[in-house]
């Protein structure tokens, strides 16, 4: 039977891995926000609303997923030395 030796969860995600994510969502954001303000003063301002509200849902899974993936690449299992000595 063999032991296996216990591991040791570590994350080493900084704000500087997603940074770039986060600007890429802003832009979403204020892109669909402008378009939005734009239609709003056309005679069917519904289609404003459903316009942002139809970008916005459909550009979350996509950062979801940018982030899932992000956070997993950066998880790390290293062993765990033991300070036992045998006698």
């Amino acid at each position: 039977m063999t032991s296996s030796s216990p591991l040791a969860m570590r994350c080493t995600l900084t704000f500087g891995d997603i940074y770039g994510q986060v600007l890429a969502w802003m832009a979403v954001i204020f892109v669909s926000l402008a378009a939005g303000l734009a239609l709003m003063g056309s005679s069917r301002p519904i289609f404003a609303l459903v316009g942002v509200g139809l970008i916005l849902v459909l550009s979350l899974p996509f950062l979801l997923f940018a982030f899932v993936t992000t956070l997993l690449n950066h998880i790390q299992l290293e062993p765990v030395q033991s300070t036992d000595q045998p006698a």
